[in-house]
């Protein structure tokens, strides 16, 4: 059976659903990062509608600077990925603009390039299959990123800052989700990374546990993680601020932590097209900390401060996080 096309958009012949491409790089350093979203939306019956979504997040203010601006008529073609309004995201290139009423001033001019296409499903078939209902790749899982943001009239060089580049589509999000994105670990080269989702799926009124689908690189080794038959291995106690985390793959454990105070985070709503909505904070320029064990080899810790992705999509609304004032869907 063939490899599925794990770059194309699906949203031109999507019935219903939603599709990203999405972007995060910060300061070598850490503690200052970009996170884009380009995302369409599309309810049964109704035409799909594109979105921007943009923040700044930086360690020395009080809170993220974020925006974002909802347009018809998204589309794709003439080499771009997905084109929404002026702005265009496409094979090394990012750029775009927006400004709404209790938003952020933003554009961004930018370009990537980095490691090869990455599926982030166990299996190619599971990018066919009904499910999991969504479908994440990492078209870069690692990144160099280069060009020019303006927040607020604040214009901010980026010369090669590591990043990532990703891709996700689906019919509906999982019932409870984490993404996980660690780079530019102290002492490591970029041959190491960690780039991980799980989730939780709510199938006939219940709960799944956690799934984990995603890879750990260690000096260019590249070692998978999770799937259906580690879950009973697969360990996480997650919390809207910080994540503890145990996964498995075959010959490796990973274990370790991710955290950022409150105030570093993002918050979102996130719509399905059945007219549901979760919650969703991110924080671009989180801590994080892992240990990797393979087997016959001594563990190897990790961390990369102010330089990590932690994100956690929940239907709860009492986690005390700020979230921005825009719809979604």
């Amino acid at each position: 059976m063939s490899t599925p096309d794990l770059l194309s958009a699906r949203f031109p012949h999507m019935r219903a659903g939603y599709e990203s491409y999405y972007l995060r790089t910060a300061r070598p350093e850490g503690g200052l990062g970009v996170w884009i979203r380009y995302t369409v939306h599309r309810r049964p019956g109704h035409a799909p509608t594109g979105s921007l979504w943009f923040t700044l997040f930086d360690a020395d203010a009080l809170a993220p600077s974020a925006t974002k601006v909802t347009l018809e008529d998204p589309r794709t073609g003439d080499g771009a990925w997905i084109r929404i309004g002026a702005a265009d995201f496409g094979p090394g290139t990012c750029r775009g603009a927006a400004a709404a009423p209790g938003g952020a001033d933003v554009s961004w001019e930018l370009s990537f390039s980095g490691a090869p296409l990455l599926a982030t499903l166990p299996k190619a078939w599971m990018y066919r299959a009904p499910l999991p209902r969504t479908k994440p790749v990492s078209v870069y899982p690692v990144a160099r990123v280069s060009g020019t943001v303006v927040v607020d009239g604040r214009r901010i060089d980026l010369d090669a800052w590591p990043g990532m580049v990703g891709h996700n589509w689906g019919t509906e999000h999982a019932e409870r989700w984490i993404w996980l994105h660690g780079m530019a670990f102290d002492g490591a080269g970029e041959d190491t990374w960690l780039d991980v989702v799980l989730g939780r799926l709510r199938i006939a009124g219940r709960t799944t546990p956690w799934t984990a689908s995603g890879t750990v690189s260690v000096d260019g080794e590249r070692l998978a993680l999770g799937g259906p038959g580690r879950i009973r291995s697969t360990r996480i106690d997650e919390h809207p601020d910080h994540l503890v985390f145990g996964l498995t793959g075959r010959g490796v454990r990973v274990t370790g932590a991710a955290q950022a105070p409150r105030e570093r985070f993002v918050g979102w709503i996130y719509a399905d097209p059945d007219g549901s909505t979760h919650h969703t904070v991110n924080c671009s320029i989180a801590d994080l900390e892992l240990t990797v064990a393979r087997d016959g080899q001594p563990p190897r810790t990790l961390t990369a401060p102010g330089l990590a992705a932690y994100e956690l999509g929940m239907r709860e609304r009492d986690h005390g996080m700020t979230i921005q004032p825009f719809a979604d869907g």
